[in-house]
C-alpha cells in the first residue's frame, strides 16, 4: 500500500472559498501582495519561482486574507437580492490573491521548507484559521445561501451549478452556521487551536525525523547495501560535517528500506527503534499535540452536534458512517492477520535452519528482522534479487518510457521538457502536457528526490487547479523521496519505487484530466475515499506487460529485462500481501480508534502509547513482528493533515481501483477507447458529481470487492471470472 498523501492542507486543492482559508482580524490591507498581485504571465500561469522570495508570503497572505474578507463583506452586505451569480459565482472568484499565495507557500512548506517559512506557517496557521471562520460563520452572507438553497429548484440551474450549491449549504451548516453566538465563538477558538497544534506536530515530527538519522561509524556494518546506498550514506554523513562515518536518514514510515538488505542484525535493530521512536519524549515530543488535537477535535465534533469526530468527518465522505469503515475492516482482520501469520513463519522457519545450519543461536523475528528475511524467502521462493531488477529501472526510462507512455498509448497524451520555466529547486523538472489532439492540457513537475527540508513520503498537489469560470489549466506536481545519488550515478529504483511514481501520477492525471466550471471541484478536491482511486488504480500501468517491456531496459546497455527475470518479479510482487495489508489496517483502524472517543475519554500524553497499543489489540490485528504503518506520534496522515478518521481511504478507494482493473482486463486492456471512457466518466468530473455516482455510471454497477480480495490474497478466484454488466 503507498503511502500518497496530499500533503499540508491538501494544498492546491483548497483555496478556493469552498475550502480555503480566510481572516476575520485583519481588514486593513497589507501595501502589496508583491508576485502574487496578478495571475503569473508566465504558461498556465505556473508561479514565477524566481521572483518569489521568503519576505513576500507575509505581506501577500495578509493583503490576501483582507482582500477576500472585503469582497466577502461586499456579498454578504449587497442591496441587491441574492442570486446565484451575485453570491455563489462571486464567492467562487473572491480570495484568488490569498488562493495563489496559499498554493506556493503551503507546496513549498511541505517540499522544500525552510526554518523561515515554518515560521510563516506558524504564525499564519491560527489567522487562516480564523479567516476561514469569519466566512462560514457570517450569519448574513449564510442567510443569502441559505435563502438560494430553500429556493433551488425554481433557480433554472444546470447540474454542476446546483450541486455548487448544495455544496455551499452543506459547508455552511458543517462549519457551525447555525450555532448560537456563543457557540460560534467557541468554535473559532477551536479551530484556532487545532490548526496552531497541527502545525506544530508536522514541524516538530520533520525535525524528529532528522534528528533520527543513525550513524554508522564502520563501513563494514553496512553490508548488504548497494555501493550506490553506501555513497549515498557518506554524503548524507558529509552534510552534516560527519565526515568519515555514514548516516542512514528515516523515510516517514515506521518500516526503513535499509532493512531488507542490512545484514547486520544490531544496525537494523537501531534503525528500527530510531524510527518507532519519533515524536515519543524528549525535544521533539508529540504526544502531547496527539493528545490535545484529539480533545479539540472531539470538542469541535459535540459543538456540532456528532458523536465524535469520526461521524463528523465520514458524514461527508463515500463511506457515510464510522459503522460502514469499522464493518469493511472487521470483515478483512481475520483473513489478513491469518495471512500474515503465515509469513510471519516461514521467516521463523528460515531463521531457525540457518541457525541450525551455521551452528548458531536462533532467535525469534522481531519487527527489525521482518523486511530481511522477507526479502530471503522471496529469494529462495522466486530465486529473485532486488538488486537483479535495479538496472532495469532507470528513472529517466521509467518516466519517460513508462509512466508517459502508459498516458500516451491509454489517453493520448505526448510530453515536452520545459527547461525554460524558473523552479523551486534545481532537481525539479517541467514538462509541458499535450492533449491527444495536440492542444495544450497542463504542466507536470516532477520532484522526486529526497531533501532533508522536504516531507516523508510521497505526494501530488497542485500548484493552479483547472476551472472554466477562472480560465485556468492545471500545474500539477508530484513529490517522491528517491535517494539522490552521487554526482554521475545513475537513479535506479526499486520495482516499489516504479510503482509509486505511477501511483502519483494517477494523482497528476486526475488534476490534469478535470474539466469542471468551478474551482471547487476540480481535480482531486474529492473525498479522500475516491481520491485514491485514480491513483491506485493507475498502478496497474507498472504492471502491464507491454508498458512493463517498454520501459524495463538495462540503463547501460538498453536491452529488455530477461524473461527469466520478469516473471521472477511479478511473481515476487505478490509475495508479502498479508504485512502490507496488516501494517496498513492497523494504522487505518487505530486513525479510527482516535476519533471514535469522546472528549473525555481523551488520554493525557503519557498514555497516548497505551491507547494506540489498547485499540489495535481490541481491533484484533496487533501482532507483535508487524507494527502499524505509521505509530501515532509520526502519523502525519492524521494529525498534519486531511486524513483524520480517512486513513482508511486507501483500502476504501483500492475495491474502486481493483474493480477498475477488472473492468480493464475484460475491454481489451491498454486501449484508447479504454483511457477516452474513464476519462469522460471519472478522471474528468472532479467533485462535480457524487462519486459513488459517478463509478456507478462508469461501470453499470456499483463496486465490486471480488477483484480486492483476489488481488490481496483475502478470496479465491471468483473475480476473473465475472464479467462487466
Amino acid at each position: 500500500m503507498k503511502a500518497s498523501t496530499l500533503p499540508a492542507a491538501a494544498l492546491g486543492l483548497l483555496f478556493t472559498i469552498g475550502a480555503g482559508f480566510v481572516n476575520a482580524d485583519d481588514n486593513k490591507i497589507a501595501p502589496s501582495p508583491g508576485p502574487f498581485a496578478q495571475d503569473s504571465a508566465l504558461p498556465y500561469h505556473m508561479p514565477p519561482f524566481d521572483k518569489i522570495k521568503e519576505a513576500d508570503f507575509r505581506p501577500a497572505f495578509e493583503y490576501g486574507m483582507a482582500e477576500q474578507r472585503k469582497e466577502v463583506d461586499a456579498i454578504a452586505h449587497s442591496s441587491a437580492a441574492p442570486t446565484f451569480d451575485n453570491t455563489i459565482v462571486a464567492l467562487e472568484r473572491s480570495g484568488r490573491v490569498l488562493a495563489r499565495t496559499s498554493n506556493v507557500f503551503f507546496n513549498l512548506n511541505a517540499s522544500n521548507t525552510s526554518d523561515e517559512i515554518d515560521k510563516i506557517q506558524e504564525e499564519m496557521a491560527p489567522k487562516l484559521s480564523a479567516h476561514q471562520d469569519a466566512i462560514f460563520l457570517d450569519a448574513a452572507l449564510f442567510a443569502r445561501v441559505d435563502g438560494l438553497y430553500q429556493k433551488r429548484d425554481t433557480l433554472g440551474l444546470d447540474p454542476e451549478s446546483l450541486r455548487l450549491l448544495e455544496r455551499y449549504e452543506k459547508q455552511f451548516l458543517r462549519a457551525g452556521a447555525k450555532l448560537s453566538d456563543a457557540d460560534k465563538d467557541k468554535l473559532r477558538k477551536l479551530n484556532e487551536q487545532i490548526s496552531s497544534l497541527t502545525t506544530q506536530f508536522q514541524q516538530t515530527l520533520l525535525k524528529a525525523t532528522n534528528d533520527g538519522a543513525v550513524v554508522v561509524d564502520n563501513v563494514s556494518d553496512l553490508d548488504g547495501l548497494t555501493p550506490e546506498q553506501v555513497a549515498a550514506a557518506a554524503q548524507a554523513a558529509a552534510t552534516r560535517k560527519l565526515e568519515g562515518k555514514w548516516v542512514i536518514t528515516l523515510q516517514n514510515t515506521t518500516g526503513q528500506a535499509p532493512l531488507a538488505q542490512l545484514k547486520n542484525r544490531a544496525l537494523r535493530e537501531r534503525i528500527y527503534k530510531a524510527s518507532v521512536s519519533r515524536g515519543i519524549g524528549g525535544a521533539n515530543d508529540n504526544t502531547a499535540a496527539v493528545s490535545q488535537i484529539i480533545r479539540l477535535r472531539a470538542e469541535k465534533a459535540a459543538l456540532l452536534g456528532y458523536k465524535n469526530f469520526a461521524a463528523y468527518a465520514l458524514e461527508d465522505e463515500t463511506a457515510g458512517t464510522p459503522q460502514a469503515v469499522d464493518k469493511m475492516f472487521s470483515q478483512l482482520a481475520p483473513a489478513v492477520v491469518a495471512n500474515t501469520r503465515k509469513e510471519a513463519a516461514e521467516m521463523q522457519q528460515m531463521i531457525d535452519q540457518q541457525a541450525k545450519a551455521g551452528h548458531t543461536k536462533p532467535f525469534k523475528l522481531e519487527p527489525w528482522d521482518w523486511a530481511y528475511y522477507a526479502e530471503q524467502v522471496r529469494k529462495a521462493k522466486y530465486a529473485f534479487d532486488e538488486s537483479q531488477a535495479k538496472p532495469y529501472f532507470e528513472l529517466n526510462h521509467v518516466l519517460k518510457d513508462g509512466v508517459f507512455y502508459a498516458a500516451h498509448e491509454l489517453y493520448g497524451l505526448t510530453f515536452k521538457e520545459r527547461t525554460d520555466l524558473p523552479t523551486y529547486q534545481k532537481d525539479v523538472r517541467v514538462f509541458e502536457v499535450f492533449d491527444r489532439d495536440g492542444s495544450p492540457l497542463a504542466l507536470f513537475l516532477a520532484d522526486y528526490f529526497a531533501r532533508g527540508n522536504k516531507q516523508g513520503g510521497a505526494w501530488m498537489n497542485e500548484y493552479v487547479s483547472q476551472s472554466r469560470l477562472l480560465g485556468l489549466q492545471p500545474v500539477i506536481v508530484n513529490n517522491l523521496n528517491i535517494p539522490k545519488p552521487p554526482e554521475g550515478q545513475p537513479v535506479l529504483l526499486t520495482f516499489d519505487e516504479v510503482t509509486t511514481m505511477f501511483h502519483e501520477f494517477g494523482h497528476g492525471l486526475h488534476g490534469m484530466f478535470s474539466s469542471v466550471e468551478y474551482p471547487q471541484f476540480a481535480g482531486t478536491a474529492t473525498p479522500p475515499d475516491f481520491v485514491e482511486y485514480p491513483s491506485q488504480f493507475n498502478e496497474m500501468w507498472a504492471h502491464n506487460p507491454q508498458v512493463f517491456a517498454n520501459y524495463a531496459k538495462h540503463y547501460q546497455t538498453g536491452e529488455p529485462m530477461p524473461k527469466e527475470l520478469v516473471d521472477k518479479i511479478f511473481k515476487a510482487s505478490k509475495y508479502g500481501e498479508g504485512f502490507a495489508t496488516l501494517e496498513y489496517m492497523e494504522a487505518a483502524m487505530m486513525d479510527m480508534a482516535w476519533h471514535e472517543i469522546g472528549a473525555a475519554q481523551t488520554p493525557a500524553p503519557k498514555d497516548v502509547m497505551a491507547f494506540e497499543a489498547a485499540a489495535l489489540k481490541k481491533a484484533g490485528v496487533a501482532m507483535a513482528e508487524v507494527p502499524p504503518r505509521y505509530h501515532t506520534p509520526y502519523f502525519a496522515h492524521v494529525f498534519a493533515n486531511q486524513y483524520a478518521a480517512g486513513y482508511y481511504a486507501y483500502l476504501w478507494s483500492d475495491v474502486l481501483a481493483k474493480d477498475t482493473e477488472h473492468w480493464m482486463d475484460t475491454h481489451g486492456d491498454l486501449q484508447r477507447a479504454n483511457g477516452d471512457f474513464l476519462r469522460a466518466k471519472i478522471l474528468s468530473r472532479g467533485f462535480s458529481r457524487d462519486p459513488g455516482e459517478l463509478f456507478k455510471e462508469f461501470y453499470g454497477r456499483d463496486p465490486d470487492v471480488a477483484p480486492l480480495l483476489e488481488a490481496r490474497g483475502l478470496g479465491g478466484g471468483e473475480a476473473k471470472a465475472k464479467k462487466a454488466n
